[in-house]
């Protein structure tokens, strides 16, 4: 089960790229990137009801999606940022540079979840073998950047 879960993982970080050259391209038919990210934002959350739609998942009552922390709501409007700042810098720092950047930060901001046990990740200590990891991809983003 682990390798097909990987293999979910890895083709997600695949579509990344594509979905921020996608958009771009978009930007240069609507002429600006809020806009095309929202256009994005809105085919996505189309095809998220859809899918429920279609698979018949219950949704929770308004109490129930209440009680949820502040703080969980926030995941929307990270990803309109994520989306919107791919939009920006994709053409500028291209597929390589821009997705070197943004897994670098991944990179460190999951280093960080998990050492701390945040938002309810299990606790994962930072040891030296992830500390190299994530100094090596960051030198990895700066090589792979054209200045």
């Amino acid at each position: 089960m682990r390798p097909m879960i990987m293999l979910t993982a890895l083709l997600a970080g695949a579509l990344m790229p594509v979905q921020a050259g996608i958009n771009a391209r978009l930007r240069e038919f609507l002429g600006d990137p809020l806009v095309a990210a929202l256009v994005s934002f809105g085919v996505g959350t189309v095809s998220l009801a859809l899918i429920i739609l279609a698979t018949r998942v219950p949704l929770p009552s308004l109490a129930v999606a209440a009680q949820a922390p502040w703080w969980t709501w926030l995941g929307g409007a990270m990803g309109a940022f994520f989306v919107a700042v791919s939009v920006i810098l994709a053409f500028k720092l291209g597929a390589t540079g821009l997705m070197a950047w943004i897994i670098a930060g991944q990179l460190v901001a999951s280093v960080l979840l998990d050492h701390h046990g945040a938002i309810g990740f299990a606790v994962r200590e930072v040891s030296w073998q992830r500390l190299v990891g994530v100094v090596l991809l960051f030198g990895g983003a700066v090589l792979v950047n054209e200045y």
